[in-house]
């Protein structure tokens, strides 16, 4: 299921990240991509308050960012983005700990994640991502000798063609 959440509501709930920092969105955006990687999910992030010429939706991968325009806010275009999905919202996962933003999830059919639990769930991601780089751990030295093998014989018996 993908995640729809509230940026700025997260935000404060993730360890080492701060709204005071003028970077917190792109730090923010840069673990959901850790995250989405990991666990294989697209996430939709929602920020308000996008400065003068930022607004709109920019693409990071997976992780699709809606920087929303100063005279809306971002529970205004989860609940918006909710009514345009209809039926397909029950699909989706909201993270917000505001009630109001919940209820319209809930009422859309959409489960519901408060943000420290999805804190939780990222910061987990970004432990295991750190234990697995990306790229897996390769072949064993069996396997890379069975490979040569393999590929060693097909050649020699495609040469004589």
């Amino acid at each position: 299921m993908p995640y729809m959440i509230d940026g700025h509501n997260l935000i404060p709930k993730v360890r080492g990240l701060s709204l005071q920092n003028p970077d917190d969105e792109l730090e923010l955006i840069k673990r959901l991509q850790t995250f989405c990687r990991v666990r294989r999910q697209a996430v939709e992030v929602y920020f308000d308050k996008a400065a003068t010429g930022r607004s709109g939706t920019t693409n990071f991968g997976m992780v699709k960012a809606h920087f929303v325009p100063q005279n809306s806010n971002a529970d205004t275009a989860i609940r918006q983005a909710l009514k345009r999905l209809a039926r397909k919202a029950r699909n989706w996962q909201v993270v917000s700990s505001d009630r109001q933003v919940q209820a319209e999830a809930r009422s859309a059919h959409a489960a519901v994640i408060t943000a420290e639990e999805f804190a939780a769930q990222l910061e987990e991601a970004l432990v295991q991502a750190v234990k697995s780089p990306p790229g897996g751990q390769g072949l064993s030295a069996e396997e890379v000798d069975a490979w040569l093998e393999l590929f060693n014989r097909d050649r020699d018996e495609n040469a004589g063609l």
